[in-house]
């Protein structure tokens, strides 16, 4: 798991990503990020927002799938998922989803300098559904807040 720096939000000025908060004039290092490497380009980063606030998130996930449970039963809502992290509930807000590169990249550690990582399970399931999630944005779909393409191509220029 990962922080993105406040450089990233200013290279990327997207209303839609979810920034850095500040707590009395200084940054908070929240939300932090999930993040798992692109399949075609595997030095950029897809990276999902992760929430404490489940309650206003399974809302929104419920009325997703009430959506979309008319034309298919068994939907579950892909663009919000939700799993334990550091033994607390957690949102994984796929729908808010960018890509980034190392440079913009610090790294979530503990106490004792040992990376904080999700359940084994719960980083699957997350993965698995960004990666089609994100098959699907590539096809036209919107089905993520910022213009996560935009910024692929523009992170692509940079590492060249």
């Amino acid at each position: 798991m990962y922080f993105l720096s406040d450089q990233f939000f200013l290279d990327f000025d997207d209303p839609f990503l979810m920034k850095n908060k500040t707590v009395g004039g200084s940054t908070h290092n929240r939300p932090y990020f999930l993040a798992f490497p692109d399949v075609d380009e595997p030095r950029i980063y897809w990276v999902v927002p992760i929430s404490s606030n489940v309650e206003k998130y399974t809302i929104q996930a419920q009325k997703i799938e009430a959506k979309y449970k008319v034309k298919n039963s068994n939907y579950t809502c892909e663009t919000i998922r939700f799993g334990k992290v550091l033994g607390r509930d957690a949102a994984f807000l796929i729908q808010n989803m960018c890509p980034t590169i190392d440079m913009y990249m610090t790294p979530y550690l503990d106490k004792n300098g040992c990376p904080i990582l999700p359940r084994n399970d719960v980083s699957t399931d997350v993965i698995r559904h960004a990666t089609a999630v994100l098959a699907k944005v590539k096809r036209g779909v919107k089905m993520v807040f910022p213009d996560v393409l935009g910024m692929y191509n523009e992170l692509k220029k940079k590492l060249q």
